[in-house]
């Protein structure tokens, strides 16, 4: 399946991704979390990130084989170049495909601590590693675009010319970055369409589950809490459950909102915690 011919079905994609796990026993428990997630929801794709400078490259490969090969469900691995030789990104894509997966998020990642091993890489930016796979496999590429401005772009517009950029290369769709305020995205689909971007920019959707965990992850992509959100969930910072409730809520009236505006799918950070992605898709599929 190609997630590309997806977003052209006419209605909406529902998508969840997850993190590879570090041991093998976390690896089967996450295989029966999708295989329950796919009783369940039957989300259109799963997708499975890319550990920073590799780090967790087997878990990924092993997983997203898995997710598509044991469980029948389209899966789609995150591939991040930074630090990789053409070599490298030709031997891990390669693989993929001989395993039947056709499907990639083409990421920068995080810079390499070793400044040699940059200055011999081939890949400095995602738009390096899209143009590379697009020239050289047959598959569907996907890309990050970023509602709030990448945290390093000099400014939105330089940011924009970059998804331009991805689009132009090869990329199919463009998923964004979190964001809590469906303003922001309204914006950017505004700035991109006028800027020439054709293809479907899917809103991310990252339920909150933990105070200290969204503050720490919004500071590092760039996004914001909006003021109301953010006043809610400190006074119920200690309460756990009181704050994967408030989360929650807030999740469904944003995606309740984004569906109504045609959205072409919604994809879910689920930071391996599938609960809250479930109560949010369970009510979404209620209308």
């Amino acid at each position: 399946m190609r997630i590309g011919s997806l977003y052209g079905s006419g209605k909406p994609v529902f998508s969840f991704e997850f993190f590879p796990p570090k041991t093998e026993a976390a690896a089967e428990d996450l295989l029966h979390t999708v295989g329950d997630l796919q009783t369940a929801l039957a989300p259109d794709f799963i997708s499975v990130t890319y550990g920073a400078g590799g780090s967790t490259r087997s878990r990924t490969l092993d997983c997203v084989t898995r997710i598509q090969s044991e469980l029948g469900i389209c899966s789609m691995a995150h591939l991040a170049c930074m630090g990789h030789s053409k070599e490298e990104i030709a031997e891990i894509v390669s693989h993929l495909v001989d395993k039947g997966v056709r499907n990639i998020l083409a990421l920068r990642g995080d810079p390499p601590r070793d400044a040699a091993t940059l200055n011999h890489t081939h890949f400095r930016y995602a738009i390096d590693l899209i143009g590379f796979l697009a020239s050289g496999f047959d598959i569907d590429i996907g890309a990050a675009c970023y509602p709030e401005t990448h945290p390093e772009a000099i400014n939105a517009d330089d940011d924009l010319r970059h998804a331009v950029e991805k689009t132009r290369l090869g990329a199919k769709f463009l998923i964004t970055q979190l964001f809590f305020d469906n303003a922001h995205y309204y914006r950017f689909l505004d700035r991109a369409h006028r800027a020439g971007i054709t293809v479907p920019i899917v809103p991310g959707i990252m339920p909150i589950t933990n105070v200290s965990q969204v503050e720490r992850f919004t500071k590092l992509c760039g996004a914001s809490i909006p003021g109301p959100l953010a006043a809610r969930l400190n006074r119920y910072r200690e309460d756990h459950g009181a704050v994967m409730a408030c989360g929650i809520e807030h999740a469904i009236t944003q995606c309740r909102e984004l569906l109504d505006r045609g959205v072409p799918g919604l994809h879910f950070y689920t930071l391996n915690k599938s609960h809250a992605t479930r109560g949010i898709l369970a009510a979404l599929r209620t209308l």
